[in-house]
């Protein structure tokens, strides 16, 4: 995914980064860890980026926000380094549904081939689905 609006992109992190077994972040909370860490910035604000009324943050709050989700503050200004960490993202919300989890820990320890075949067969299923591939 390329050419997201800082509001997209704000939205995937809150939708996939946080803690499992719970939803996501409240505006409230991601705000007070970005101002216990020095840099002033107020929920209301943070839910205006996200719900793309506000576009023009300051580079010290776009550090602020990729420091508290975990992703390089590239992710905000530079679309290659936006798709990649997007394919990070796409696979930490994978691995969050526990079928997909259940299937990727029982392909550990199998053989490349093994792998190959499997790896095939999803390709397959997703095709039927019409999912694009993987």
């Amino acid at each position: 995914m390329t050419d997201m609006t800082l509001a997209a992109k704000l939205d995937r992190l809150f939708r996939t980064v946080h803690p499992a077994g719970r939803a996501e972040y409240t505006y409230e909370e991601v705000a007070t860890a970005i101002r216990d860490r020095g840099v002033m910035i107020s929920h209301t604000y943070i839910w205006q980026l996200r719900k793309g009324a506000r576009d023009n943050p300051t580079k010290r709050h776009l550090e602020a926000l990729a420091e508290f989700f975990g992703v390089n503050p590239a992710y905000f200004l530079d679309d290659e380094a936006a798709r990649r960490i997007d394919e990070q993202l796409e696979l930490l919300a994978a691995l969050r549904d526990n079928a997909v989890r259940t299937v990727a820990l029982r392909a550990a320890g199998l053989s490349a081939p093994s792998l190959q075949a499997i790896q095939g067969m999803i390709e397959q299923a997703r095709k039927i689905e019409g999912l694009p591939p993987a």
